[in-house]
């Protein structure tokens, strides 16, 4: 019995392994598309240079604040504008698997917990590939050490190489580039750097939710109380924000992400302090303190003043480092000075609609800061704008550049990735699927012409012209159907006429146009017009 039963089994798995799975649709018409996350967006991983040891070190769940720390927690080098781990024995690296698309993809596939907090470009690429996108051809990623400047070197070689293997696994074809967050500041720094390079290879450039001129509450509150990636209780499975914060203090790219201080603010950021001081009659006071982008710097050189970290028995000072801040002001001449080459398009897609920190407001009239240096203690208390909820719609929408098209979608900084809006502009952009040339990705919506008709005729001695068009407006958005019910069709006319000197001269046309209430997404419009002229 026992050896049937294994029969049996063996053959149900040969017989399995027979079993073809269905093959994805491929376009092989499709120009190769290359996604570049922001920040924290690449799995990086630690080497270790002794033994080849390899082990993830962002993003990871089990000893992840102790690996971060002992791993990753760096020392900018002013020589060479690279931050590198405090570990001389460690190497970090990027991993380059399914053709570079594994590091930008679920950054921990093995987290269970808050599995969406940890997934980037994976819900495009799943999108992308029903559109006929296919991995290693027309489809490839481009992650990168997060750590370091948006022009470094080191980074600016390997995208050289990146778009050149593209170019070439694609059979020659110029590169779409679809940028998120502060890999829009890379691309750009690229595009300035090598304006030649990305002439060759770049058709498209693509940039979402990029912070062109700055995340400045985001930012701020950043150097002086660090950040988390994960809300709520999973922030006991992670990093910890002090560990987060001793990184980045020594990370150029988020001195890149401060408010450009040459920039026409709408709406200038501000940081400011409710502080005691001494009156002039001796008592104390409190005041609230503002200050400007520029003005900020002495605050942070202050709070940071006499911040440390230990690590392997030895106290490393970590103040504000102004090494890296000379370093950035070289980086906005690259990102100020960046065109788009001729023959290159630009676009630009930028969240809005949610409460966005723009100033940063510390301590309370009740609860003044009497040192600087508690800053870090203190709860930050935001100033909003509209935005994404990190990077404001201001600073998104000021890319300085020649754009073929701008357009904002509301959704979330990060979860703008996932959104139907923007895949439906991707997909009209990239030209990928069947074309539909009635779509307006500014707007949502497609106009369908469904009736066209128009006659001419004479009648005693006039010229009579008569004119019938109608059309389906289509957006995802969905009137109540009740409220339909009771609404009536809205009609406006217009009557047109010109005169002359002379009979023969004049002219005269009346239009109506009937706009009936939404009903399953659609709008349907009707024009009826006609014009009356003498016959000449």
């Amino acid at each position: 019995m026992a050896m049937l039963l294994e029969d049996i089994v063996q053959s149900v798995e040969m017989w399995l392994k027979l079993i073809k799975k269905p093959q994805p649709y491929i376009d092989p018409n499709l120009d190769p598309v290359l996604l570049v996350p922001g920040i924290a967006g690449s799995i990086l991983t630690a080497v270790d240079d002794q033994n080849g040891k390899e082990e993830r070190v962002w993003v990871r769940i089990l000893g992840a604040d102790y690996k971060f720390r002992t791993k990753l927690w760096s020392r900018f080098d002013p020589s060479t504008g690279k931050t590198v781990s405090l570990d001389p024995k460690t190497t970090i690296r990027v991993p380059e698997g399914r053709y570079g698309l594994q590091a930008i993809d679920v950054l921990d596939p093995d987290m269970i917990i808050g599995r969406e907090c940890v997934g980037y470009f994976h819900d495009m690429i799943v999108e992308m590939v029903k559109w006929g996108f296919q991995e290693g051809k027309t489809l490839f990623g481009f992650g990168y050490d997060f750590r370091q400047s948006n022009r470094l070197q080191e980074t600016m070689d390997r995208l050289t190489a990146k778009l050149e293997s593209v170019y070439n696994a694609s059979g020659g074809k110029k590169i779409n580039i679809i940028s998120h967050s502060m890999g829009g500041l890379l691309i750009k720094c690229f595009m300035g750097l090598h304006s030649d390079i990305f002439q060759k290879y770049v058709k498209n450039w693509i940039a979402i939710a990029a912070p062109f001129r700055g995340a400045p509450g985001y930012v701020a509150s950043t150097f002086l109380n660090g950040m988390s990636f994960v809300d709520g209780w999973e922030q006991n499975f992670f990093i910890s924000k002090w560990s987060m914060h001793q990184l980045l203090i020594e990370c150029p790219s988020i001195y890149e992400l401060m408010a450009c201080p040459h920039f026409h603010w709408q709406h200038k950021p501000l940081l400011e302090i409710w502080r005691e001081k001494e009156g002039c009659d001796g008592m104390p006071r409190t005041i609230l303190e503002s200050y400007r982008p520029r003005d900020c710097i002495d605050i942070f050189k202050e709070a940071l003043s006499g911040n440390s970290v230990d690590y392997d028995g030895e106290t490393i000072p970590l103040p504000f480092n102004l090494e890296i801040l000379k370093w950035v002001k070289e980086t906005q001449k690259v990102l100020s000075h960046a065109k788009v080459p001729s023959g290159v398009k630009f676009y630009n897609i930028y969240g809005m609609n949610l409460e966005t920190p723009h100033s940063v407001c510390y301590g309370s009239e009740e609860t003044p800061v009497s040192n600087i240096q508690d800053l870090r203690f203190f709860q930050p208390k935001y100033i909003c704008v509209d935005g994404d909820g990190t990077v404001p719609t201001e600073s998104a929408k000021a890319d300085g550049l020649h754009a073929e098209a701008r357009v904002a979608v509301p959704g979330e900084h990060r979860g703008i990735l996932c959104e139907p809006h923007v895949f439906r502009i991707l997909k009209h952009w990239l030209r990928a699927g069947d074309p539909d040339p009635f779509y307006d990705p500014i707007n949502d919506y497609v106009i369908l012409p469904t009736a066209f008709e128009m006659e001419s005729r004479c009648e005693k001695g006039l010229q009579v012209t008569s004119l019938k068009e109608e059309w389906d407006i289509i957006s995802k958005d969905q009137d109540d159907p009740d409220d339909v019910a009771s609404r009536k069709p809205v009609v406006s006319s217009i009557s047109v006429s010109q005169g002359g000197s002379k009979q023969s001269s004049r002219s005269e046309a009346h239009a109506t146009v009937v706009i009936h209430p939404q009903n399953e997404g659609k709008h349907h419009v009707e024009l009826n017009a006609i014009s009356v002229s003498v016959d000449t």
